[in-house]
């Protein structure tokens, strides 16, 4: 924004002075029209009071800047999906918002849906929902059923029979801090059965999509239950 000031000067008609006062003008010696003082003291308190507007708009912009910064890096972010390993919940295309902060103040659960970087292509990431969690034994049967300790995993979010064990048809020992994901749409899906995936780090974890926002005949709240 740029100030433009006047370069001080105001153009005035110059006539021959008869010796009478003009309407207007003030004799010599005689104390000057009062409107004149009152124009040149309002224009230092224009200026006064435009630097008070310049100066409240730039710290209203930078809260502004600051603001998006910190709900963009720490709380909320968006994200679109790219593919179809997690249809029918998700499809192609759907944009979504994530939440950042609640695993900061508890773990993930079993069936949350999360977001975690792809370790072997910058700027690329998975999408998944989480099956084992930190402690348990996952593996999964020629059949397609999920076992976890042993015990079959009672959930319905398969959009078919898992064809696929992969690394899961031998029992997978989670540590303390790893997860187990898989996608919705298991057999077109790269997750934790493949070896460039494999178990998800509790660090890795960015966060988890609660809200579509597009297209917006699927606008809604996105449940992991």
């Amino acid at each position: 924004m740029k100030k433009h000031e006047s370069d001080g000067f105001e153009e005035i008609d110059l006539e021959e002075y008869d010796g009478e006062p003009e309407e207007g003008l003030q004799p010599e010696g005689e104390p000057a029209d009062s409107d004149e003082q009152d124009s040149d003291e309002e224009q230092p308190e224009k200026a006064g009071s435009f630097m008070k507007e310049a100066v409240s708009f730039l710290i209203w912009a930078a809260c502004v800047l600051l603001i998006s910064f910190l709900l963009v890096h720490f709380v909320i972010q968006r994200c679109d999906v790219g593919g179809s390993s997690m249809v029918p919940t998700l499809t192609d295309g759907d944009q979504l918002l994530m939440d950042k902060i609640s695993y900061r103040f508890k773990d993930p659960e079993r069936f949350d849906i999360i977001v975690f970087p792809y370790e072997y292509s910058e700027n690329t990431y998975f999408i998944k929902r989480v099956i084992g969690l930190p402690g348990e034994t996952v593996q999964i049967d020629t059949a397609g059923t999920i076992y976890i300790n042993g015990e079959p995993l009672e959930e319905h979010y398969g959009a078919e029979v898992m064809l696929y064990p992969g690394l899961a048809e031998e029992e997978i020992h989670l540590d303390d801090d790893e997860y187990f994901v898989l996608g919705d749409n298991r057999n077109v899906s790269e997750d934790s059965r493949y070896p460039d995936v494999g178990n998800i780090k509790r660090e890795r974890i960015m966060g988890r999509p609660f809200l579509r926002i597009f297209p917006f005949s699927s606008f809604g709240l996105i449940s992991s239950k």
